[in-house]
């Protein structure tokens, strides 16, 4: 164990680094808790929409908007952008849903670099923490600051905080609480840390085998599986008819509402976002579908049913099962 070692009743100068409208809400709680935050580094503007116009990231809009200084750096050794870095003179840098960063980014203040990760680390490291705990089925799940070192997701444990998945929140419903649970928990461990009582705690398990041991003050160890929270792709994404009815209706939740499960309705992709499942022991083949026309389609799943609610055709709007019924003529 490493304790902090920095004086009490300092404030930090702090350099935040974020993307997304889920880092808004931690830079906007810093702020609000009145953190000295010098600077904000996010991506550069990119072309979007059909006029391919440049717009700007959801944290760039918000740093803005509070007059604070803005760097956009495309490369993130580039030696102009380092030295600007340098020049800032942070005591402190904070990363939460920002690009992997150079250890000469990482290592130059003193005070080190924080990321806020969506998972009870070491559990879900990766990519995409709250859509694979979605996925898998887990009941709790929570947010955990760390200090960033060589390997992705690894390093030492500053704070964690967990709260309950409920049985049918989606992917996004479990992203809108955890900003919010993230960001206060960011703001106790800046104060933490400006104050020299939190005591860092290394990971204790790698990758070296099917168990790892709990690292959060106050739990005792357990043996659990480690499970890995990698990028989603495609074929992820892909409902296979064939799993039982609760693995397509997680699977449907942890993709909800992006980039969404997946299946093929007349060779056209159709994306579900919101399902309900029926336990069922009288089954046609898994795949198939039945529908009243009026009120429900439901897939077969191996020991069950799923009833779509809500849905995306190819080239169509998304639209509530009703909305969908109403206009589309089965083949």
């Amino acid at each position: 164990m490493q304790a902090t070692n920095q004086p009490s009743n300092i404030i930090p100068r702090i350099i935040f680094m974020g993307t997304p409208e889920f880092a808004v809400a931690s830079l906007d709680a810093l702020v609000q808790a009145g953190c000295n935050v010098i600077a904000v580094i996010t991506a550069p503007d990119k072309p979007a929409g059909r006029g391919m116009k440049l717009t700007e990231s959801a944290v760039k809009k918000y740093a803005v908007e509070k007059q604070l200084p803005v760097l956009q750096p495309v490369k993130l050794k580039d030696a102009e952008f380092l030295a600007e870095l340098k020049n800032l003179q942070a005591d402190l840098q904070i990363v939460v849903a920002f690009r992997m960063l150079p250890e000469v980014v990482w290592n130059m203040p003193p005070m080190g670099t924080v990321n806020l990760h969506g998972s009870l680390l070491p559990q879900y490291r990766g990519a995409a923490p709250i859509n694979w705990a979605v996925i898998n089925g887990e009941k709790e799940t929570g947010v955990t600051t760390f200090k960033l070192q060589h390997e992705i997701d690894t390093g030492n444990i500053l704070l964690q905080d967990s709260f309950p998945i409920g049985e049918d929140e989606t992917a996004g419903e479990v992203h809108d609480r955890m900003k919010e649970i993230g960001a206060q928990l960011l703001v106790k461990t800046v104060a933490g840390l400006a104050a020299g009582t939190l005591t860092e705690l290394p990971q204790e398990a790698e990758d070296r085998g099917p168990s790892y041991a709990k690292a959060s003050a106050g739990d005792a160890e357990e043996n659990k599986p480690l499970r890995h929270a990698p990028k989603i792709f495609t074929e992820t994404c892909k409902i296979d008819w064939n799993h039982s009815v609760i693995a397509i209706y997680n699977l449907i939740r942890g993709l909800s509402p992006y980039p969404a499960a997946f299946t093929y309705l007349n060779d056209k992709m159709l994306k579900i976002y919101k399902a309900k499942k029926e336990l069922h022991d009288n089954l046609k083949d898994p795949g198939s579908f039945e529908t009243d026309n009026k009120t429900y389609l439901k897939f077969a799943g191996s020991d069950g049913y799923i009833y779509i609610t809500e849905l995306q055709l190819e080239g169509k709007k998304r639209m509530t099962i009703d909305e969908f019924l109403r206009g589309y003529r089965f083949s």
